[in-house]
């Protein structure tokens, strides 16, 4: 089965590759051609993601899947959530966006945050949604090298690690996006 991921970020593309069956061909956005900027419009992560894979769809009568994950924050009243990836504002910069988030915490203890993937899956002419979650903290400092966007500052519930220190297979198996594209594989499998 052929199925385009409806991302251009390499990061997430290498992730969610290795985490499919090779019965499944995942295909990328620049695989198909698709070099045009799709707006995401939508206030909510499954509104995206359903903008995102319904351009794809539309456009270039594919079957695909695509995601939007946001990091929601307790004390923050869930931000950044839909607007994690431009945080700090334009242009969009992973240190930037960490580190206002470390700033706008500055005064409080409360930490608690979470992390949560919604996937849009287009496939014969129908429509699933899945997600993830992922409950963790935010730390006060940037810790490990690995990952990307905010894994040097989330730190999962149970572990002593952050997600920049972690292996990809370890962060896999217990991140949100892991954990949506484990439900979107289960659902693929018995498809």
């Amino acid at each position: 089965m052929k199925l385009v991921f409806a991302t251009n970020n390499l990061n997430k593309l290498k992730e969610v590759q290795e985490m499919l069956p090779k019965s499944i061909e995942l295909l990328s956005l620049k695989d198909i051609g698709c070099f045009e900027d799709i707006e995401e419009t939508a206030t909510s992560l499954e509104g995206n993601a359903k903008i995102k894979a319904n351009h794809i769809t539309k456009n270039y009568q594919y079957n695909c899947f695509a995601d939007d994950t946001g990091l929601e924050v307790k004390a923050l009243n869930g931000e950044p959530g839909v607007y994690s990836a431009r945080y700090a504002g334009e242009p969009a910069n992973a240190e930037n966006n960490m580190q206002k988030l470390l700033d706008n915490l500055k005064e409080t203890s409360n930490r608690e945050a979470q992390f949560r993937t919604s996937i849009c899956l287009n496939l014969d002419d129908k429509q699933f949604l899945f997600d993830g979650i992922c409950k963790g903290q935010i730390l006060t400092k940037r810790r490990g090298e690995k990952g990307f966007g905010y894994d040097p500052i989330f730190q999962p519930e149970g572990y002593e690690n952050s997600f920049a220190q972690m292996s990809s297979v370890e962060k896999n198996k217990i991140s949100h996006r892991g954990l949506a594209i484990e439900k979107l594989i289960d659902f693929l499998k018995n498809y």
